[in-house]
């Protein structure tokens, strides 16, 4: 069994990239994984001043929900990202969210796969290239880290439109082979 938090950033509930959360959250449940779900919109998401406190202190100074996550994160087998696409990266809620995970920089984290849940308007694969860019990037600050897989769930636009296409089964059995 492992613990997995899966993160989704979309501001639409239910929508596209939302989707894929549950049913890769789904899938890993299914298997006998410890999944937690965790809503950007729903953690009431403040933007990183800079201060580096959370580098000497293991935690955020700004009073929203971060702080409760950050433990949480550290011992988490496995971490999923799903965000929309916009303007061929991820979206602004999946960027700050990323920004406020610098705590988890200085600690010894158990996570060691990644996975990415994309989805856009635009309908050739190529559009999620920044999208991964920016996960990767992120991934790249700890050590022994893994980008483990990536849905992109192209050509999708309108508030649940993905469900009619082949992207939920695919979230679905990448969760339940995690």
């Amino acid at each position: 069994m492992k613990k997995i938090i899966v993160v989704t950033s979309s501001p639409r509930k239910d929508g596209n990239s939302e989707v894929l959360a549950r049913k890769f959250a789904e899938g890993a449940a299914n298997a006998g994984n410890e999944v937690e779900y965790v809503a950007i919109r729903d953690v009431g998401l403040k933007f990183c001043t800079g201060c580096m406190y959370c580098q000497s202190h293991g935690k955020c100074v700004l009073g929203d929900g971060m702080n409760a996550l950050y433990e949480k994160f550290q011992f988490a087998d496995v971490l999923v990202f799903a965000t929309p696409v916009y303007y061929y990266a991820v979206s602004g809620q999946l960027k700050t969210f990323l920004d406020r995970l610098n705590p988890l920089y200085p600690r010894e984290n158990k996570f060691k796969e990644v996975y990415l849940l994309a989805t856009s308007a635009e309908a050739e694969e190529r559009a999620m290239d920044g999208a991964v860019k920016d996960i990767q990037g992120w991934i790249d600050c700890f050590d022994g880290v893994k980008l483990k897989g990536v849905i992109r769930g192209i050509g999708v636009n309108e508030k649940g439109e993905i469900i009619n296409t082949e992207f939920p089964e695919k979230a679905y059995k990448m969760g339940g082979n995690v």
